[in-house]
């Protein structure tokens, strides 16, 4: 978990509370013995303070305190490139974990073996930000195919976190979906605040630090490109099992975090999860060819009838 906190002032007034809301309820909710790294880049003295007294307590298992602002990628890269625990979950510090998120997202890599990243939080619009591998696998596959959002209500509470007040039903109320054995269904794409990866996919890391702080391409390249080059697939939990809360503290994420059940430590085994292996002819012919077609209007317009859209939706996704 990167954290960056300069002052506890404005923008940051609220920041610490929300960080710490984050952090329990991952120790709430995890039903796995997990390990929790947090990493501040550029954090004021104040906020260091806090965050050895959290390690202290033993509510943190490993602490690192850069005095400058590094930048997210490379805080994670800190904990990343020494992390040999099987799933790994990369999350903003504003992140309010739900009850059976862990269940679900392990759900996801079971059903999926090819799946190499998971968001516990299904986004709008993620059917083509990276997926190329999923639809090549699946065009002719009645397994992926546009069905109704399992829970608009959260996806409208994500979206007002990203600044949207509203979000119009032209965007809550179909998402791609894949379905795998047991009916159990996934969201097709992934969002990057919040997601749990295989670890083998880290073995396609770039050997140096990003050169950025903030944007840039360090989100593709050490977040995404990874994932693909393994062949993998980023998924998301067909419901939502996390809420991004942003820098203010609101009373309905008081409210949902005072009714967090406390979940035993009882998930130890994960054997069962399928090693994913590196295929880059995979993913030059899906990232660099088999992509290419999306950018033709016919054909993604054809796609889209054919996986389910009716006109009025063509028409609102091709805009």
């Amino acid at each position: 978990m990167p954290l960056y906190i300069p002052n506890e002032e404005g923008y940051y007034k609220e920041s610490f509370e929300i960080f710490e809301m984050c952090l329990f309820s991952i120790l709430k909710t995890a039903i796995s013995p997990i390990k929790v790294s947090v990493i501040s880049g550029g954090s004021c003295t104040n906020v260091h303070a806090k965050l050895i007294k959290l390690y202290k307590e033993k509510h943190i298992d490993e602490l690192v305190l850069e005095r400058d602002n590094i930048g997210k990628i490379n805080c994670i890269l800190k904990a990343l490139r020494t992390a040999n625990e099987r799933l790994i979950t990369i999350t903003d510090s504003d992140v309010l974990f739900l009850n059976n998120w862990e269940n679900e997202v392990l759900n996801v890599f079971k059903t999926f073996p090819k799946a190499g990243m998971v968001c516990p939080v299904p986004v709008f619009r993620t059917h083509l930000r990276l997926t190329s591998n999923i639809w090549m696998r699946n065009l002719f596959s009645n397994k992926l195919k546009f069905t109704s959002v399992k829970n608009p209500e959260a996806m409208t509470r994500f979206a007002n976190s990203i600044g949207w007040p509203w979000l119009d039903i032209k965007y809550k109320d179909v998402i791609a979906t894949l379905k795998g054995k047991n009916n159990m269904i996934a969201v097709v794409g992934a969002s990057h605040f919040v997601g749990t990866y295989k670890r083998e996919v880290f073995n396609k890391l770039p050997n140096k630090n990003s050169i950025y702080v903030l944007g840039g391409d360090s989100e593709f390249k050490y977040n995404d490109e990874p994932v693909l080059k393994m062949g993998g697939f980023r998924l998301s939990t067909n419901d939502n099992y996390a809420y991004h809360m942003g820098n203010i503290l609101e009373p309905w994420m008081e409210e949902i975090y005072s009714n967090l059940k406390t979940q035993s430590n009882v998930y130890q085994d994960f054997k069962e999860l399928k090693i994913l292996k590196s295929n880059i002819v995979d993913y030059f012919i899906s990232e660099k060819i088999f992509k290419k077609l999306f950018t033709i209007k016919a054909f993604k317009k054809r796609v889209f009838k054919m996986k389910g859209l009716n006109k009025e939706q063509i028409k609102n996704y091709l805009s």
